[in-house]
């Protein structure tokens, strides 16, 4: 493979092709004459659609096939949705880049009303997301909450032909594929907080790649890293994955980090919630501090009653 080629790894949904896209577009503007190929991929999180994540796997079915391309050399970069990518990467690869976030917020997608609030007692609203789930079933019991799998195209037709009163999706992919016109109202992070990662994009690469890890360099957005940076070590002490109704969002406010996140059961009878300021420089230690609180506050019970392990002594 040439040296003035980069293979960008991606999977082969609408969305993921236009993150790749838009890597590659950005890539060829800081390094002119550079060339890019997408290497389209099939992960199990695309194959099986119809069951929820949390019962197949979990998020790591749509990075996994990508990380072995990787490994495999098959590809130079992977383009990942961070909300998508677990704690743990696999030995010989590295996330070194993270771009500038895009809205973080769950968007409220409806052709029969104009809001949460407004939908009537029993009208079904499709997220496969437990963290959505739990928020939403909390604040209005009223709903019928059913799963919903595959692509944007594929939830938005769902919604078109009749089958939900409203779907919930993220933000920024909608943003990204030219159809924020589809949005109805973008939900406050105080009624949907974000899941951990969600609008952001990473950019995996094998460890000690120089070459690779020069030319993808200058797409690293700081600010957003730090607030990754937060979010994960709060994802990382909970064990969280799709499997927990878990919510974590970071904002940079002047020389502070501000975070804040949430653990509940599914249904919504319980929601723990925490948050907590600190230095840029201690989003490590922030995220671990606020996963603290909420263990004490109860959410290790619902962790525990999920099956995900954790050790309440840190």
């Amino acid at each position: 493979m040439s040296k003035d080629t980069v293979r960008i790894a991606t999977r082969k949904s609408a969305l993921a092709l236009r993150q790749a896209e838009e890597v590659a577009e950005r890539l060829c503007e800081a390094h002119p004459g550079l060339r890019t190929e997408l290497v389209r991929m099939s992960t199990q999180g695309d194959r099986v659609l119809d069951s929820p994540l949390a019962k197949i796997g979990g998020k790591g079915l749509f990075v996994k096939e990508l990380e072995q391309g990787l490994l495999a050399d098959i590809a130079d970069i992977a383009v990942h949705s961070m909300k998508d990518v677990p704690v743990e990467i696999p030995a010989g690869l590295r996330v070194p880049v993270i771009l500038a976030r895009e809205d973080p917020r769950d968007a409220f997608v409806s052709t029969a009303a104009k809001s949460l609030d407004s939908l009537p007692v029993g009208a079904r609203l499709g997220t496969s997301s437990l963290r959505r789930q739990c928020q939403i079933r909390a604040a209005f019991p009223h709903l019928v909450i059913e799963d919903l799998r595959g692509n944007v195209n594929t939830r938005l037709g769902k919604l078109d032909a009749g089958d939900y009163a409203a779907i919930i999706l993220a933000a920024a992919g909608l943003k990204r594929l030219g159809m924020e016109a589809r949005i109805t109202r973008c939900l406050t992070v105080e009624q949907s907080l974000p899941a951990i990662g969600q609008g952001a994009i990473g950019i995996e690469c094998r460890t000690g790649d120089e070459r690779i890890l020069s030319l993808i360099s200058p797409l690293h957005d700081e600010p957003t890293a730090i607030c990754i940076q937060a979010e994960r070590a709060l994802n990382a002490r909970l064990a969280g994955g799709c499997q927990v109704p878990l919510a974590g969002y970071a904002e940079l406010q002047g020389d502070e980090i501000h975070l804040r996140a949430l653990v509940g059961f599914p249904d919504g009878s319980k929601v723990y919630c925490a948050e907590a300021r600190a230095p840029v420089g201690e989003a490590q230690a922030i995220g671990l501090r606020v996963a603290e609180e909420l263990i004490a506050k109860g959410a290790g019970g619902v962790l525990e009653q999920l099956g995900i392990a954790h050790d309440a002594n840190g």
